[in-house]
């Protein structure tokens, strides 16, 4: 039956955390399809099996179930119950040529690159090495939030040359690219450098941000884009959901 091998898998929802109840469930209910709790029948459990397991009402279980329908997870089939769109993760591939919309691909229909915050500083010691620039000099620093089918992927903290890239958080606010902004910039090509992937658990603002539950883990990477010539234009820490993207990393 539809209800086989679910049960255990489902974590309890976690009351007075700050995050709706139906956005807990809907987390629950997208890492079991991803581990292929659901594989035998195709379909999520009745409403009613869900509501009894997480100890809430149908109504706070449908719109868990809307919300996974809204992303392309789930559809609802009439007569029959909810049907799993999409098992699998999104495949990120980090390349010579790594770009958001182009390794998403037909992956999504709808992708979108948020700017949540701009602001001109000094680089810290750490910034400056991966620029190559002197501690204190000016550096632009853009906060972005990429999405794909309206679901938030990951969520970026990126820092670039303010001298030569003065200008890059309206460029990306109209382009919702770093590749767009950079062209519009003049700076038609670039490659990644260097890419270091770690993994952590979320903190309260990158889970507010991509509507993660607590103990959330993300995939951070810690990136090093430089123009043709080998000088760096951008370094970035980007955190990706780690029940929504897996990275394939190619030559």
């Amino acid at each position: 039956m539809g209800g086989q091998g679910w049960n255990g898998g489902l974590k309890q929802v976690q009351r007075q955390t700050g995050v709706a109840l139906w956005r807990q469930i809907a987390d629950r209910i997208r890492e079991a399809i991803s581990t292929g709790a659901y594989d035998e029948t195709g379909m999520v459990p009745p409403e009613t099996m869900l509501a009894l397991q997480f100890g809430v009402n149908r109504h706070t279980v449908r719109s868990a179930l809307a919300a996974l329908a809204q992303e392309g997870i789930v559809r609802a089939v009439q007569g029959r119950g909810t049907l799993i769109e999409r098992k699998e993760r999104l495949n990120f591939p980090i390349t010579r040529r790594t770009r958001f919309t182009a390794g998403i691909g037909d992956q999504a229909r709808e992708m979108r690159g948020l700017l949540l915050d701009e602001a001109k500083e000094e680089a810290s010691a750490e910034i400056a090495r991966w620029l190559g620039l002197k501690q204190g000099d000016q550096v632009i620093r853009l906060e972005t939030l990429r999405q794909a089918d309206k679901r938030p992927v990951s969520r970026a903290t990126s820092w670039f040359p303010a001298k030569r890239f003065a200008g890059i958080g309206e460029a990306y606010r109209t382009g919702e690219s770093i590749t767009k902004a950079f062209a519009e910039l003049g700076l038609p090509d670039y490659v990644r450098a260097t890419t270091e992937v770690t993994a952590a658990h979320a903190s309260a603002a990158d889970m507010a941000d991509l509507e993660l539950t607590p103990g959330a883990i993300l995939l951070i990477a810690k990136a090093m884009n430089t123009d043709l010539e080998g000088v760096p234009v951008q370094y970035s820490v980007s955190r990706f959901a780690a029940d929504r993207v897996q990275f394939t990393i190619e030559n």
